[in-house]
């Protein structure tokens, strides 16, 4: 290739880079059942930080954010509802990864954060005493119907109330209390119209101020999109979310069985009663680089009285493991870095200023193994040569100190497919990872249109493969390769 040739080449490169997500791609619509998934610091989010943080104080933030949202985790047992402030706060005013929906008729547009962990839809509506200003406006809506306490729905939520004729309740969250109303009303996700979602309409918060984001469970329970829209869906979904680093990109999630991956791997899924929402998986070993590390059996074990297992969850950002196992793991890592200085930021105690010597780290379930590079286990700042292993011990003193949480770090780039009927779980890397693992210091594809290519959308704008000497370790280069193929999978 030419000097000329190559500039060009790179030319085409930075101005697609600069693009990211125009404006009016974040108003692009949206086909069939897939919806686009936007970090919470993306530029469609209005709920990115004004000021730009350090990358430490990055870490620190998001390590803040897991140690509520484990907290979280632990309250939801079946029939619970008092649930620490600080992780109340944590989990819906700290959404890392938020889709679009459409509410009511005639349509108005909300932001709800995506929570495969949780069953209920909540939405501040309009009135609403402590709410934020984005709300839903239900006089607006002329399919809008209030459920009167007699409802089956109503025996759903906890600490119903019938003051009135409708359906009340109230969660309480530590010295932080929210009152709600419960509500049916016409949604839409990306062009699919589900009639009468029941979700919480929110009148009152008290002690800190509720979101403006609403929340889209994804979990197992009655109230979840899956048990309602069961018909629609068949409680089949994939997603994949793409990386903090990259805001500007989209990641998707596809709705429904059609679409799905064809080729993946899968593991089967455990049903835990007590905690009903989750999706709780068999993980047996893990694997850094090629040795499986010592673990102890009972650190993966299944027990649904005590919580103890694995779960795959969107909401918490960095994988937590029960002490036995992270222990292993981390000293396995330290043993591969030899005499090189260990330090340490906030929640992470294995930190270099010095490249790691550990390729990969496999998760071993049965019947499938996810392995992952170091852009799924290893934090690197963006203005130091400090990196760190991105993962932490599971908080000692609560039920979680059971629990091994496969965050959503671990996830980023990955297919990550949920099929309950089936009883299954699946994970793959995406096309443009596998592209990258592969080439290395070569390819680069250049998606046109200002926004994450689907296959639909290669073939119907194009692309332009472009040979040039890019190392894939070039900050956000990896990602951008996953986010203009996130959908290429089947």
């Amino acid at each position: 290739m030419t000097t000329t040739a190559l500039l060009f080449s790179l030319a085409i490169l930075s101005f697609s880079l600069a693009q990211g997500l125009h404006p009016r791609s974040c108003d692009a619509p949206e086909q069939g059942s897939t919806l686009k998934v936007f970090h919470v610091n993306s530029p469609c989010s209005p709920f990115r930080p004004r000021t730009q943080l350090s990358w430490q104080d990055t870490v620190l933030q998001m390590q803040s954010n897991d140690k509520a949202r484990l907290l979280y985790l632990s309250s939801l047992v079946a029939g619970r509802s008092i649930v620490p402030l600080a992780s109340a706060r944590a989990v819906v005013q700290n959404p890392t990864y938020i889709v679009k929906a459409k509410i009511g008729t005639p349509a108005q547009t909300l932001l709800m954060a995506v929570d495969t962990s949780n069953d209920a839809a909540w939405v501040p509506c309009t009135g609403c005493v402590g709410c934020s200003s984005t709300t839903y406006n239900s006089a607006k809506s002329s399919t809008f119907k209030p459920l009167k306490c007699g409802a089956a729905q109503c025996s759903q939520v906890p600490n119903p109330s019938c003051d009135g004729a409708t359906c009340g309740f109230n969660v309480t969250y530590g010295s932080s209390a929210v009152t709600a109303t419960l509500v049916q009303d016409n949604v839409t996700l990306a062009t699919d119209s589900i009639h009468g979602y029941t979700f919480g309409c929110v009148q009152k918060t008290t002690g800190s101020s509720f979101p403006a984001q609403g929340l889209l469970g994804l979990g197992r329970g009655p109230l979840s999109l899956l048990s309602q829209a069961g018909n629609l869906y068949r409680s089949t979904f994939s997603y994949c979310l793409p990386s903090y680093k990259s805001v500007g990109f989209t990641g998707s999630l596809r709705l429904g069985p059609n679409s799905q991956p064809l080729r993946i791997k899968t593991t089967q899924l455990l049903k835990n009663p007590r905690r009903s929402s989750f999706y709780y998986v068999n993980l047996m070993a893990i694997r850094v680089g090629r040795r499986v590390v010592n673990i102890p059996p009972s650190a993966f074990a299944f027990d649904p009285n005590t919580g103890a297992g694995t779960v795959f969850d969107s909401g918490t950002v960095f994988t937590s493991l029960v002490k036995p196992a992270y222990t292993a793991v981390r000293d396995e890592v330290r043993r591969r870095m030899g005499n090189a200085t260990v330090s340490s930021l906030g929640g992470f105690d294995t930190c270099y200023g010095v490249p790691f010597n550990v390729p990969t780290i496999t998760f071993m379930f049965s019947g499938m193994n996810v392995t992952l590079p170091q852009d799924n286990f290893i934090i690197r700042s963006s203005s130091s040569t400090i990196s760190c292993l991105a993962m932490a011990a599971a908080p000692e003193g609560n039920v979680n100190s059971v629990l091994n949480v496969i965050a959503s770090f671990q996830q980023q780039n990955h297919r990550i497919l949920i099929d309950v009927p089936n009883s299954r779980l699946g994970s793959r890397a995406s096309h443009a990872a596998r592209l990258a693992n592969i080439w290395g210091w070569f390819g680069i594809f250049v998606c046109f249109g200002g926004m994450c290519c689907t296959k639909k959308s290669l073939s119907r704008v194009g692309f332009v493969g472009v040979g040039v000497a890019v190392r894939k370790s070039v900050t956000g280069f990896s990602d951008y390769l996953e986010m203009l193929n996130s959908h290429w999978l089947s």
